[in-house]
């Protein structure tokens, strides 16, 4: 005796169709999330870009995320690049 329930056999659709032909993907909407400015113009610059992404479909946005990763990976290269205060002599370089 089996107890066990066919499943029932799903319906065959084309891969990325969706069963209701009234169904239409929502438009791109914003998400409203707050940037806090750094105080650095090129960062500040490169993290209002973000906005970008609100207006596109989900496939655009990652154009607009690895624009802001290139821009910000190079203003932290910038920041490694510039010369810094001169330091401080040792106290043992000037032994007689």
């Amino acid at each position: 005796m089996n107890d066990a329930v066919p499943e029932p056999e799903p319906e065959e659709t084309e891969p990325g169709a969706h069963p209701d032909p009234g169904y239409e993907p929502a438009a791109p909407a914003p998400l409203d999330v707050p940037r806090t400015p750094t105080g650095n113009a090129e960062v500040d610059a490169r993290l209002a870009r973000l906005a970008d992404a609100d207006h596109l479909a989900t496939d655009g946005h990652v154009e607009v995320y690895e624009d802001v990763h290139r821009g910000l990976r190079d203003a932290l290269t910038a920041l490694d690049a510039r010369p810094g205060p001169p330091a401080p002599p040792s106290p043992h370089e000037h032994r007689s």
